[in-house]
Formats: structure tokens, C-alpha cells, sequence
């Protein structure tokens, strides 16, 4: 499996997600400009992955000038083809900016920017990120965001529950979903998703900065797992 990591103006964890991917795992990684207008490097057993910072800014609205980034014309184009496509925090407001996942982030409900530890409730195992994961396992994961608060209409939430299509809620830390374990009072709790067809993921924490055993956390490294082994067996 090759990845692509996409690096807009300001993002700053293109080389924590280069690290994991290229150094830990030991993929094939390439860096992407956003100026790019072509993926014709990937397949779809393959993954470009937008990572998180502040692309533009944050100018505007967070992800909404980045989406017009000319790459993003490649990307929506490789994922409508079936290929995978993960947004991490940034790249998670960038995909829903560009409707390749339902909703908005908004301001923390706080609005303050949260940058700590939290835990995660895995919700289904029936997408490519989580494949390997038992549901309601909680993970522990870093978030830095000040707008990370999921929002979409009755309508979105329903069709999100009906098709299994949310990845993740914050929890406390012994999977509890409440109020007071919602760190930027997301709607349902929501902090990852995935679309109908399952191969686009977007979530607000960092599973890079938890994928190392050297960094006191490594409970990120089994999403980076999850996604190469349902490759593998896509391959096979």
C-alpha cells in the first residue's frame, strides 16, 4: 500500500504522518503540494492522507480555502473511484468542506483551542480504520483543535446511525459516553466519521501522535494497522 500525504500552507503534521507511515510502518510515502493536479502515481488499494494544522490559516472558515487547493480536484476524484482517503483533524474540516463527508466543524463549544489527551469509543468495526478494532474499545488519543465541534442537520445524524457511518465518540476513560468526556461539544459526541461507501475517514484526534511506544502512547498505531491489513486482504 503507498500513501500520499497532501501539505497545504500551514499544515504542520505532514511529517509526523510522513514518520509513522514511512518510518514506523515502513510504506511507501510520498509528500503531496496542494498545487498537485494529479494522483496518477495511486491506485485505489492505495491512501492519501490530509493531515492536520492550520492549512491557509484558518482564514475564513478552517478547510475552506484549502478545499480549493488544486489537488483536492485529484482527491475527489480518487475517492469517488474508491480510493481510501483520511483527514486528520485539518484534514478532517477539508474533506467535509469539500462534501466528501456530511457535516461541518464548528467552534468548540468552549471557544478556546483544546490541545490534551482523550479517550475514544470505537463505534464499528465495518470501515477500512477500524476493521481491527473490537467495538467499544477505547482509545486513548491526543486532540489539538478549535473547531472540532461536529455538527450536521437531523436528517445527517440519522442517515449516520442508520448506516453505521460513525467511527468514534469521545468517551471517558472507562467508555462512558457524557457530556463532561465531550472536550468540544460535538453533537452526539461524534469525533470520526466515514461515508456511505466507507472509504473516506475523518476524525478530529491525532492517532499520529500516538503511534510509538516512545511517546508514553500507542494507541493510535492500531488504526494505522487496521487500514494496511484490510488492504492487504483487498489485495489478496
Amino acid at each position: 500500500m503507498k500513501f500520499g500525504v497532501v501539505v497545504f500552507p500551514g499544515s504542520n503534521c505532514d511529517d509526523d504522518v510522513m514518520h509513522v507511515l514511512g518510518t514506523v510502518f515502513q510504506q511507501k510515502t510520498m509528500r503531496l503540494w496542494h498545487k498537485e493536479h494529479s494522483l496518477a502515481d495511486f491506485s485505489t488499494n492505495d491512501c492519501i492522507v490530509l493531515p492536520g494544522g492550520f492549512s491557509y490559516g484558518d482564514y475564513l472558515r478552517a478547510g475552506a480555502i484549502a478545499r480549493f487547493s488544486p489537488i483536492m480536484n485529484a482527491v475527489i476524484e480518487f475517492a469517488n473511484a474508491g480510493g481510501f482517503v483520511w483527514g486528520i483533524c485539518n484534514g478532517f474540516q477539508i474533506l467535509c468542506e469539500a462534501g466528501l463527508l456530511p457535516g461541518v466543524l464548528l467552534r468548540n463549544a468552549n471557544q478556546q483551542f483544546v490541545c490534551k489527551n482523550i479517550f475514544l469509543k470505537v463505534q464499528t468495526n465495518n470501515s477500512a480504520i477500524t476493521a481491527a478494532i473490537h467495538p467499544d474499545r477505547v482509545l486513548k488519543i491526543p486532540i489539538a483543535h478549535a473547531e472540532g465541534r461536529y455538527h450536521a442537520d437531523t436528517d445527517t445524524l440519522q442517515t449516520l446511525q442508520d448506516n453505521d457511518q460513525i467511527l468514534f465518540k469521545y468517551c471517558d476513560a472507562e467508555g462512558n459516553i457524557t457530556e463532561a468526556a465531550n472536550s468540544n461539544g460535538s453533537t452526539l459526541g461524534i469525533a470520526g466519521i466515514c461515508n456511505s461507501r466507507r472509504n473516506v475517514f475523518g476524525m478530529m484526534p491525532h492517532p499520529e501522535r500516538a503511534a510509538e511506544a516512545a511517546l508514553g502512547n500507542s494507541d493510535g498505531r492500531i488504526l494505522f494497522e487496521s487500514l494496511l491489513q484490510t488492504a492487504r486482504v483487498a489485495v489478496g
